[in-house]
């Protein structure tokens, strides 16, 4: 049976993508959850008008995304941690500091956009990326001083 996909589905196609699948997977899993109509003209021209809708949100979204991340980017991020010997920190610099530190700054962040690949264990200054979204990813300077 051939269907119009209404979503990206792994191994078998993206959105508006028209592709030949069984009878039984397309009635029994892909119609009653929405992620695909039969192939006829009226659908492929309602897949197509619903898929310029999305590409218009998504480039609002983007714009959005981008927006933030200037304003990310310019926002200062400094932390203030106890020292010992070889000023070595007492603890370490986790995502989660760097959330409460923007925060400080009135920039609300999830802390699971904080890509650090191991924490921050000395002063210094770091370039921490931060990715807002599958396209747009910025680098964050984090300034670690002893306090």
């Amino acid at each position: 049976m051939e269907i119009i996909l209404l979503a990206n589905i792994d191994n078998l196609g993206s959105f508006g993508n028209v592709v030949k699948v069984a009878d039984g997977y397309a009635r029994n899993y892909l119609f009653p959850k929405g992620l695909a109509l039969k192939a006829s003209a009226k659908n492929k021209k309602q897949a197509e008008s619903r898929r310029r809708q999305i590409e218009l949100q998504a480039g609002k979204e983007k714009l959005k995304i981008e927006e933030f991340a200037s304003l990310l980017v310019k926002t200062p991020c400094t932390i203030k941690k106890q020292v010992g010997e070889n000023e070595r920190l007492f603890g370490s610099v986790t995502a989660m500091d760097i959330v409460k530190s923007l925060k400080e700054e009135g920039v609300e962040l999830d802390k699971k956009t904080i890509i650090l690949k191991e924490p921050l264990k000395a002063l210094g200054i770091y370039n921490v990326p931060i990715k807002l979204s599958a396209e747009v990813t910025v680098e964050l300077k984090v300034w670690v001083v002893k306090d």
